[in-house]
């Protein structure tokens, strides 16, 4: 079941929530809280039934092993907890990308059945391996079973996350007023999901079908333009954008529907004028993760500028193979570390020669973003890439044009007259630049781009509109001091009528029903 589905809008949700009304109207809060678990494990099981008992077994497992560390802090256990979370993650996720590459470097046989990846694992896992850390360092408190079972569970952030942790999740779960729901927090909560359901299938879903053929044409060895290939590379830098951005607000959205304030997890990423600062803005919560429980314990920037890249490479490789069982994954997130490793070395050396009171100026700025945004282009490729074949594939058009002459529109060479000449001289030719037809309607696709680009670096976004009604933890640190009144969402009148007139389009263009694309890992 899926957050963009008609099931899931006018069927499980309604009655989720006024099953969670009716009982939180009686004063039944555990009962509540049980609702809302069976409405979680329901939404969980539509996709296989089977998997239930899998994150049932994961549920009680790490329950017993909190309760062991908050009456006895010892590392045996913690490093018990965390090796069977791994391990279980481990077997489903990697054990076929291990098997397959020891039959490659032994040409073995080795035989091992495909093994169906459970959906959320990843996420599941993670939570629950920040939980045991936090109670073994005393951060947060074990709390009854149901609470427990609603912190993995809750259908908002099961799936794709945040990754939460227990400490914001739990005293929001105790609180006497959860269970019982107000026409404040539904509105805010709709507002939310209606512009990420907005985001998904208007903005990410039609963008999709300009990324999709391209890189399937370089998985099958099609030669691509330059212009091909950068566009087929944008549109899936801006449908992951959306893909994403759309799932956080709806999951956001979801959540303060029922009283619940999630962590930000999606703030205008390619807004960043640095790498490092992309990072703080993208899959906040996994960059959290990471920085906590794996960076910081290697030993973080401590130990001088060396040991310090070192630790971040390591720490982008692991976020890399997260994501996927791949060898592209893994070189994306070896890239990552790459450029967040350059640009630490960058600063540091602009600050050791006085140069950073420059960084504030508006070149700088613009120069800064543009350098970024590009970066990231370019390593969204491996990541999109099925291998590594593909990938190499889709630079070779956007660097050297696969070999051939540089295309431009056929209908730009009357217009340069004396001048065509000698750009055919240099290298150019006029058979159209996208000739190949795998960037579809070549036309519509550029315009998307560039409407696009604009959203994306210019437009503020959801949490900004909604910022008065504090709609994630963790906004205040981004939020820009300047106020826009105009551009802050109110409960009135006019901003029912706008906010329905998105849900009409957004509804209209659920023709078809595709799953986000961070549900792969």
């Amino acid at each position: 079941m899926l957050f963009n589905s008609y099931i899931f809008i006018f069927v499980f949700l309604p009655i989720v929530l006024l099953g969670f009304h009716f009982i939180g109207q009686r004063g039944s809060h555990r009962i509540a809280i049980s609702w809302l678990i069976a409405a979680s494990l329901f939404f969980y099981g539509w996709w296989n039934p089977a998997y239930l008992g899998l994150i049932l077994v994961s549920i009680i497992f790490n329950f017993t092993i909190g309760g062991l560390l908050e009456k006895n802090s010892s590392k045996l256990i913690l490093a018990l907890g965390i090796i069977v979370n791994l391990g279980l993650l481990g077997y489903f996720k990697y054990a076929n990308f291990f098997v397959n590459n020891i039959n490659v470097l032994t040409n073995g046989n080795i035989h091992l059945e495909q093994i169906i990846l459970p959906l959320a694992i990843s996420f599941f896992t993670f939570q629950q391996i920040t939980y045991l850390v936090d109670v073994y360092y005393r951060l947060t408190k074990n709390y009854d079973f149901l609470h427990y079972c609603l912190f993995v569970t809750f259908f908002p952030q099961l799936i794709a996350g945040p990754i939460v942790h227990h400490k914001e999740m739990l005293p929001q779960f105790t609180r006497d007023i959860f269970g019982k729901l107000k026409a404040s927090h539904l509105a805010v909560g709709s507002s939310i999901f209606i512009l990420g359901l907005f985001k998904k299938v208007v903005l990410a879903d039609n963008i999709a079908i300009h990324a999709t053929p391209v890189f399937e044409a370089a998985e099958n060895d099609v030669v691509l333009t330059m212009f091909e290939a950068w566009g087929g590379a944008l549109a899936y830098t801006f449908q992951l954008y959306f893909d994403f951005s759309g799932y956080s607000d709806m999951a956001i959205g979801l959540a303060r529907m029922f009283g619940v304030v999630l962590p930000l997890n999606f703030y205008s990423p390619y807004k960043a004028n640095s790498i490092i600062e992309f990072w703080r803005r993208w899959h906040i919560t996994l960059s959290r993760f990471l920085r906590d429980y794996v960076y910081i314990p290697l030993g973080g920037n401590r130990n001088g500028h060396v040991h310090r890249y070192k630790n971040l490479m390591i720490t982008m490789l692991l976020g890399g193979f997260w994501h996927g069982a791949g060898w592209t994954f893994v070189i994306w997130g070896g890239m990552h570390g790459l450029f967040i490793s350059i640009n630490h070395a960058w600063n540091a050396f602009t600050k050791r020669i006085g140069a950073r009171r420059f960084g504030a100026q508006l070149v700088a700025k613009i120069f800064g973003r543009l350098i970024t945004f590009v970066a990231v282009v370019i390593a969204w490729v491996m990541f999109r890439a099925e291998s590594l074949a593909g990938a190499m594939n889709m630079y070779s058009g956007m660097f050297f044009n696969n070999g051939k002459a540089i295309p431009l529109p056929s209908w730009l060479e009357p217009m340069l007259g004396d001048v065509s000449g000698a750009l055919k001289m240099l290298g150019f030719t006029y058979h159209g630049m996208f000739y190949n037809g795998v960037f579809g309607n070549s036309n519509q696709g550029v315009i998307m781009l560039f409407f696009m680009l604009l959203i994306v670096w210019f437009s503020p976004n959801t949490l900004d509109w909604l910022k008065d009604e504090k709609p994630a933890l963790g906004l205040d640190k981004f939020l820009v001091k300047r106020e826009r009144k105009f551009l802050v969402w109110k409960a009135n009148g006019l901003y029912a009528l706008i906010v329905a007139a998105i849900a009409a389009v957004a509804i209209m263009y659920i023709q078809q029903e595709s799953e986000f694309l961070y549900f792969q890992f």
